[in-house]
């Protein structure tokens, strides 16, 4: 038994998470729902042990990467943050429209008409960004309101920063900031122990997912999966061209990155596996000062694949009603989706809720959502593993453009030196 243990240790994790992925797959297609039932729990835990983590870990690592940097390197590196995340997420939904016009998927299909979703009301963007300021920061806390957490992160960190860097204060300060640290390393510490179990973890929730939709729901609306996942790999690619023109090695990223990709494949949560994704960051050498802040809000904020799903689903509902998208349609799609893909941040069924939302404006029928929700659980692994991906690339990108402006802002010191 020691043997086994010690064999399971020692094997890489992307390959313990591959090799459950696989074995997931099989154990929920031969056992079906009633494998399902059996392994939830396992499943269950692991959704519970990675959000158990999600408070502490944001917390810490965001005042920790906060107190890495100096004063003026926040605001710079938020304001290239929100341009990456509004750029992807417009080119995102670009992809995916370009994609579903060129395979038109939901074609010759038609639409039941007693088919009925409820769609939970879109808050808007203002409710988001007045949601951002918690009204009771222990409620933020225990509700696990991510934007919240973070505001309270970055107000803190900022002021400890202030603190450290004070003439009369700044011992005090030190001493906080050395407590603080020592607490996100017991978090790493914690987090080691908690990615034994991601394997254990990922094969019950996979099980469980293929044991519950089998293989009926994947044919019945197979083009429109297969029309999702190649948007999907082709935003991938864009995401390669556009590390390689930052001098970011590929290799090195990709490995480091796979991990908390399969995870979020099989979990469908960005922010449950914000853990796994700012333990990449640090195994790539990303600096503290900027995975600190971009990840956390990136899980919350940026959704690159749910993008991609609005824009398919968009060119499916309007082939399912024989009335395609003309290049108007596109366009309002392409800035309704963006906004939307922001101001649904956090919402409980967000996906259906942007999905409604860019239906409702652009005058889609909203009963093509019900034909939607039957391969929900199929869309969302393949988004959400592209939503944490998009977050590793732009920290990886900011991160190599910090270093350069860093490096011109020490060469004009040493030219004014001269």
């Amino acid at each position: 038994m020691k043997a086994l243990w010690r064999t399971y240790r020692n094997a890489s994790l992307i390959l313990r998470v591959s090799i459950a992925l696989v074995l997931g797959v099989i154990v929920g297609l031969v056992g079906g729902p009633t494998a399902a039932d059996w392994l939830a729990p396992f499943g269950d835990l692991l959704l519970r042990l990675l959000k158990f983590l999600i408070v502490p870990i944001v917390l810490f690592t965001l005042m920790v990467g906060i107190n890495q940097g100096e004063r003026g390197s926040l605001g710079r590196t938020g304001r290239k943050l929100l341009a990456y995340y509004v750029a992807t997420s417009a080119l995102a939904i670009t992809v995916g429209l370009a994609v579903a016009t060129l395979f038109a998927p939901g074609s010759g299909m038609t639409l039941d008409e007693g088919a009925q979703i409820d769609v939970p009301e879109n808050p808007g963007v203002v409710h988001v960004l007045l949601s951002i300021v918690p009204d009771n920061i222990v409620s933020a806390f225990a509700e696990v309101n991510l934007l919240g957490i973070i505001f309270t992160a970055i107000v803190f960190g900022i002021a400890l920063l202030m603190l450290r860097t004070s003439e009369s204060q700044g011992e005090l300060g030190e001493r906080l900031y050395r407590v603080i640290e020592a607490l996100n390393e017991v978090t790493l510490r914690v987090m080691g122990g908690v990615l034994q179990y991601v394997p254990i973890g990922v094969f019950a929730i996979v099980a469980e997912t293929v044991g519950r939709q089998g293989l009926n729901t994947l044919l019945s609306l197979g083009d429109m999966v297969a029309v999702l996942y190649i948007a999907l790999a082709v935003q991938l690619v864009i995401y390669a061209v556009l590390m390689g023109l930052f001098g970011v090695r590929l290799g090195d990223f990709f490995r480091e990155a796979r991990t908390p990709m399969a995870t979020a494949f099989a979990t469908q949560s960005s922010s449950g596996t914000l853990p796994l994704t700012l333990d990449a960051a640090r195994r790539l050498q990303l600096p503290r000062s900027v995975y600190g802040v971009s990840l956390p809000l990136g899980a919350t904020i940026n959704m690159d694949g749910a993008a991609i799903r609005i824009a398919i689903s968009a060119v499916f509902a309007a082939n399912v009603i024989g009335a395609p998208l003309d290049l108007t349609s596109m366009l309002e799609i392409v800035v309704i989706g963006t906004l939307t893909s922001i101001g649904t941040a956090g919402v409980p069924g967000a996906g259906i809720v942007m999905i409604a939302t860019v239906f409702t404006q652009v005058g889609l029928p909203i009963e093509t959502v019900a034909l939607l929700t039957s391969i929900d659980a199929l869309v969302g692994m393949g988004c959400t593993a592209l939503n944490v991906t998009g977050d590793l690339v732009g920290t990886a990108i900011i991160s190599r453009s910090e270093g350069r402006s860093a490096g011109r802002a020490g060469e004009a010191a040493v030219d004014s030196a001269a």
